[in-house]
């Protein structure tokens, strides 16, 4: 397939007008049937929020790097929104449909992250350690999703990055967790714009920390259920 010159230069011209050392963030949304509803509105609402919130931040709105996959569907894992500095962001509007095929979405998102370091890399962008974010109100529902997890906690234990895993009502707490080294969270109710705007206050942090600084917040606020 033929790409046009345009496309080809698109991410050149992003880090030629922006030097600043990126930190990746990765949204891996579960965006199955049983999302349909109030959940599903709450978590566009909160998608809007950390748009907003990030682009507010002088600091984040140019070093944070957003990447947002949508698994749904029988067995889909897309990407719904491709890495984009935070200025530039602007939150997709997500549906719910289908299934739960976490394994296929979180396996793009390792892939997306190695081919973003390999695009820094090559124009000369440091960045920090990449952060992923799955979040799902139920567990796992393709056939091989157990050997993706693994990756993810071997990635992980190599310091290529950080996983967190967060379950809303109803989220299988304990499969979610064979996707991290650390234990999972638990979403109070459907309070998404309050763990959005707790993200962009996290990788804001992270994205102006000095090097080798701890790499992931404890603090996680109002939102989680303890």
């Amino acid at each position: 397939m033929s790409h046009s010159y345009s496309d080809d230069i698109i991410p050149y011209v992003e880090f030629a007008d922006n030097a600043n050392e990126r930190t990746p963030c990765v949204l891996v949304l579960d965006c199955s049937g049983s999302m349909r509803g109030e959940p599903i509105k709450q978590l566009n609402m909160g998608l809007k929020a950390l748009e907003n919130e990030l682009k507010d931040d002088i600091d984040a709105s140019s070093r944070v790097q957003l990447l947002i996959i949508k698994a749904f569907g029988k067995d889909q894992a897309i990407t719904a929104s491709d890495w984009i500095d935070a200025m530039n962001f602007e939150a997709p509007v997500m549906e719910a449909d289908g299934l739960t095929p976490l394994g296929k979405a979180m396996d793009l998102a390792l892939l997306k992250i190695e081919e973003q370091k390999c695009l820094y890399d090559s124009c000369g962008i440091t960045s920090k350690r990449p952060w992923i974010f799955l979040i799902s109100d139920g567990e796992p529902t393709d056939y091989d999703w157990e050997i993706v997890a693994e990756r993810c906690r071997f990635a992980q234990q190599n310091k290529k990055v950080v996983v967190h895993a967060v379950g809303t009502q109803g989220a299988n707490l304990e499969k979610l967790a064979k996707f991290s080294l650390m234990q999972p969270k638990r979403l109070t109710g459907l309070k998404f714009t309050e763990f959005f705007l707790w993200l962009s206050r996290s990788v804001s942090c992270i994205s102006k920390a000095t090097p080798n600084a701890i790499d992931y917040i404890e603090d996680t606020g109002s939102w989680d259920e303890k």
